[in-house]
């Protein structure tokens, strides 16, 4: 399955639990809008660091929305790469493999 395909999934199953939980999804979207509009940091910032989260808990639908974002955000490939180098430090050997599929994701949804 191609990281299209599992952004099309990831997306399908968070409307499915969203429409079973609408409250906590409504207040969950709050916060994220807060968190992402408020502070000091950018927007492509905010989004960098969720990256980094996502490859060090080792969660692909997390990597494939966040990645999305700083795509749409106008993250160049170099900037991305920057920040896994960063997450492998951290991380060790797992985040180098979620770092690995960050990457592709990337190349795949930025073509």
């Amino acid at each position: 399955m191609g990281w299209k395909d599992k952004l099309t999934d990831t997306r399908a199953g968070l409307r499915t639990l969203n429409g079973a939980i609408p409250d906590t999804a409504k207040a969950f979207g709050g916060l994220g809008k807060a968190v992402k509009e408020g502070g000091v940091l950018d927007f492509k910032t905010k989004e960098f660091v969720a990256l980094g989260i996502a490859v060090a808990d080792r969660c692909e639908p997390c990597i494939t929305l966040h990645v999305e974002a700083l795509i749409k955000a106008g993250a160049s490939r170099e900037e991305l790469a920057d920040v896994l180098a960063m997450c492998i430090q951290m991380g060790g050997g797992p985040s180098m493999m979620y770092a690995a599929k960050a990457l592709e994701c990337f190349d795949e949804l930025s073509a």
